[in-house]
């Protein structure tokens, strides 16, 4: 009889292709299952997810509260849990909100509709380089106030450092990941001696210019660097996956032109299909979750691709629907934790549609697309397509 790591294995090719039926399965038979290759319980079903994600006094994110150590580049509101997190994630989220969107969303409109200028006739792309990469450097850089990386190369030390967060399966990845981090960490650091410029990261760095000790100010730092990355990958694999949705979903762009459903549509995508397939905590204490015994110490993955899909959390789980309200999606993970560009990368992906909305050629599948071979976050590495008159 084959184990759970046999049936569950995030990185084999069907399952990077389509992990939504094999989820489905273990959520009916097993929702709560020990994975051997993860080293973890891996839980299926959104009432547990959420209930693990609400409780921080018993699931750490920060693995020292469970015996475990971090090396000072890792410190970051990522990490970090309430109450420790809570003034640098204020002061982060205190400068988000203080953004007007809506000049970095049409600006990111015209990005895309440029780009399609430049593609339609040419034949066939890839909508990742030409599309998803441009995008979103282009995107999160506006929101910061800072000068966008070159793409290509940037995406290349993003995707190390993406990698890494496979280091569990995969421990040869962990130690590229830690360069990739030490270069970002530099273009960081160039941020904060620079002139500031209008943006976010001015606004922080205006709050914490006379007041903040060396500690702080490596965390802040720490946590511009996971906002960059993590905003750039979490939106660029957004963008890929909805992309994808769009092309095999036939008459859903054409719909998505009524301003009401661009709102809740874009949101749908991303529960449907998204970027984030899960995160890790660790019980700092026994407890018991869907009948099973979790000792202290134990690492439990909560599998947001499989929440997103359960049936007694969403109508019509496996459908897309593009009108769903409310709409209380896992796709960029939930709560002190949760991506902190998802604005930004909601933003990207109105403009992304109403881009190809107005753009006189149409935009058509042109052959397979190739996931990257990644776990924690979901990806195409290509996505070939092309616009047609």
């Amino acid at each position: 009889m084959s184990s759970v790591t046999d049936r569950y294995d995030p990185l084999d090719p069907e399952v990077l292709c389509d992990p939504y039926p094999v989820l489905a399965e273990q959520r009916e038979r097993e929702p709560v299952f020990w994975h051997e290759g993860m080293g973890s319980w891996a839980l299926t079903r959104y009432a547990d997810s959420m209930r693990v994600l609400r409780d921080h006094e018993t699931f750490a994110r920060d693995p020292r509260r469970s015996g475990g150590k971090v090396p000072e580049p890792s410190l970051s509101v990522q990490t970090l849990d309430p109450p420790q997190q809570n003034a640098v994630r204020s002061l982060f989220m205190t400068a988000l909100r203080a953004q007007d969107l809506t000049p970095i969303e049409e600006r990111a409109r015209l990005l895309v509709h440029e780009r399609l200028d430049q593609l339609a006739g040419a034949g066939t792309f890839d909508v990742v380089a030409e599309i998803a990469v441009p995008l979103s450097v282009a995107a999160v850089a506006d929101l910061l106030g800072v000068e966008p990386p070159p793409h290509g190369e940037f995406a290349a030390v993003s995707d190390a450092i993406m990698r890494s967060m496979d280091g569990g399966l995969e421990p040869a990845l962990v130690e590229p990941g830690r360069l990739a981090r030490r270069q970002l960490s530099d273009l960081v650091d160039s941020w904060f001696t620079a002139s500031a410029r209008p943006g976010l990261l001015a606004r922080v760095r205006q709050a914490t210019a006379d007041t903040s000790g060396a500690r702080t100010r490596l965390y802040v730092k720490n946590t511009a660097r996971v906002m960059f990355q993590g905003g750039y990958s979490t939106m660029a694999a957004a963008v890929g996956n909805a992309v994808h949705t769009l092309l095999t979903h036939p008459g859903a762009l054409e719909r998505m032109r009524e301003r009401t459903l661009l709102a809740t549509g874009v949101d749908e995508l991303v529960r449907f299909d998204g970027p984030v397939q899960g995160t890790t905590r660790t019980a700092v204490r026994s407890c018991r979750i869907g009948g099973v015994d979790i000792r202290a110490g134990q690492k439990i993955v909560t599998l947001f691709a499989a929440a997103n899909r359960d049936p007694a959390a969403f109508e019509r789980a496996d459908e897309l629907v593009l009108d769903r309200t409310p709409n209380r999606h896992l796709g960029y993970g939930w709560g002190p934790h949760a991506c902190i560009g998802t604005t930004v990368a909601q933003a990207g992906l109105r403009a992304l549609v109403a881009a190809l909305n107005d753009h006189p050629a149409r935009l058509a599948a042109a052959g397979e697309g190739v996931r990257r071979r990644t776990a924690t976050m979901r990806a195409f590495d290509t996505l070939p397509a092309a616009l047609l008159p």
